[in-house]
């Protein structure tokens, strides 16, 4: 299951992502934002942070105006491993070398051709599994 979360500035974007969720027929719970009012991203970071933390999804998608407040936020709960990716390459790197478990987007930075792209990768892309890798994520969580 995959945890899904926008503020207003990645609202149109988050509306693309779940309809190509759906084509893709991968199971997904929308956890805000439900309009383009303005509100605040933290919100929605921390609804999808706690949906992974609890194991009720395995993956995240967080998307706001640029993606970097929003990763920043993520990244604040021990466990997570949010992305900001803004392109196919960083996506599948992120999944391979550091096990992300959330992909960070920016609804006014990239395109939704680009973005469904984007997310193809970040889901079919497994973790590599090497040793090295391995360490490295485990330096971060017990840093």
């Amino acid at each position: 299951m995959i945890a899904i979360g926008s503020d207003h500035g990645g609202f149109a974007l988050k509306q693309e992502v779940m309809a190509h969720l759906k084509e893709r027929g991968e199971e997904f719970c929308d956890l805000g934002c439900y309009e383009e009012k303005s509100c605040d991203y933290p919100v929605y970071a921390k609804a999808v942070c706690e949906a992974i933390l609890s194991g009720k999804c395995d993956k995240g998608i967080l998307i706001c105006g640029t993606g970097i407040g929003i990763s920043i936020t993520a990244n604040r709960y021990p466990g997570i491993r949010a992305a900001l990716c803004t392109d196919c390459f960083c996506a599948e790197a992120t999944r391979q070398h550091n096990d992300a478990n959330i992909l960070a987007m920016g609804g006014r930075v990239v395109g939704p051709g680009l973005a469904l792209k984007i997310v193809d990768t970040f889901l079919d892309t497994p973790f590599s599994g090497d040793e090295r890798h391995s360490r490295r994520i485990g330096l971060i969580e017990h840093e």
